[in-house]
């Protein structure tokens, strides 16, 4: 009769204990949620690079090409310059 009881004994203390995991992870994963207003990331990304903001001096370049105010060569040669800053 002693055995039976004990085996009993055991069997409430190991689901005690398995419902005691099962909690404490639950509560974990519920404030990782709450922090930030989203799951915690264990390897964030890195935010992606903006592009570069135009350049006024290509743009006017460019401009100044279109129009016909300068020649195809005069505009590669001021364009390499302006590659060179």
């Amino acid at each position: 009769m002693n055995v039976f009881i004990a085996a009993i004994s055991l069997a409430v203390v190991l689901g005690l204990a398995f419902c005691f995991v099962l909690a404490v992870t639950e509560v974990g994963r519920a404030l990782g949620r709450r922090i930030g207003g989203r799951p915690i990331d264990p390897a964030p990304s890195a935010p992606p690079n903006p592009a570069p903001p135009p350049d006024a001096a290509a743009q006017e370049l460019r401009m100044r090409y279109a129009r016909g105010e300068i020649s195809r060569e005069e505009y590669l040669q001021r364009k390499i310059d302006l590659e060179e800053f």
